[in-house]
């Protein structure tokens, strides 16, 4: 008989417990959460670009001797002239704010040339095919996620590269300033809109020459002058690629 009460105790004691525990709550797995880095504008990036390029027209005064007159011939027309190139640049970021530097290579579709009109035999010394330019500038920003606003600005070069006074290549140096803005829409692709001022003035230019006798104008020598260069404005779309 006391062998029964032991058995109906622990009997008892095991059904109570199972009802107990089936009235708890189920226990929940929870989901591991996942957190997707943010966007960083830091790193190296390389990309293309092309634009408009609009700049003043030069002109060239011809002086000649005894007995010639003077002209005023214009200059090679270069509004609307085709720009395009590449850029290489690294950024830095310091929470909203970017900072970096930028050196980019440019094409310049100069377009037209000098109207030399009754000196067309100086034409012959140069044509006007074309000629480059290019900067290494600073640049700093401010950033909204993944859009960049910037301004940038530094160091300009470039020339002709076939000057139709002289018919050599031209070299000169001088600066450049803008600013642009960038959205990045993926991490590693990054599209931009960017205007620029490049100022290359190489100052007044002159170049001498002799009319044989013979020809519509006064033999002798004659010189050719261009009045000072104006600096060039540009816009152009680019998209990058960082890495």
């Amino acid at each position: 008989m006391r062998l029964g009460l032991v058995s109906t105790a622990v009997l008892a004691t095991f059904l109570a417990t199972n009802s107990y525990a089936a009235d708890l709550p189920a226990r929940q797995v929870q989901a591991p959460i996942i957190y997707a880095p943010a966007f960083t504008w830091a790193g190296l990036y390389v990309g293309l670009n092309a634009g408009v390029g609009w700049a003043d027209s030069r002109n060239v005064v011809v002086t000649g001797p005894t007995g010639a007159t003077s002209a005023v011939l214009s200059g090679g027309g270069s509004d609307g002239t085709f720009v395009g190139g590449g850029q290489i640049g690294y950024n830095w970021q310091s929470g909203a704010i970017v900072y970096g530097v930028e050196a980019d290579i440019q094409y310049v579709d100069t377009g037209g040339s000098v109207d030399w009109g009754a000196y067309n035999w100086w034409a012959r010394r140069g044509g006007n095919d074309g000629g480059y330019f290019g900067t290494v500038r600073a640049r700093v920003g401010y950033a909204i996620d993944r859009t960049l606003l910037y301004i940038t600005g530094g160091l300009a070069y470039g020339g002709m590269n076939t000057n139709p006074l002289t018919g050599n290549s031209t070299s000169n140096t001088g600066w450049a300033i803008g600013g642009g803005i960038e959205y990045a829409f993926t991490n590693n692709w990054i599209f931009r809109v960017e205007g620029l001022y490049v100022d290359l003035s190489e100052g007044r230019k002159s170049q001498a020459f002799i009319n044989p006798p013979g020809g519509v104008l006064p033999a002798g020598v004659y010189t050719a002058t261009t009045d000072k260069g104006n600096g060039a404005g540009l816009l152009r779309v680019g998209v990058n690629y960082k890495f």
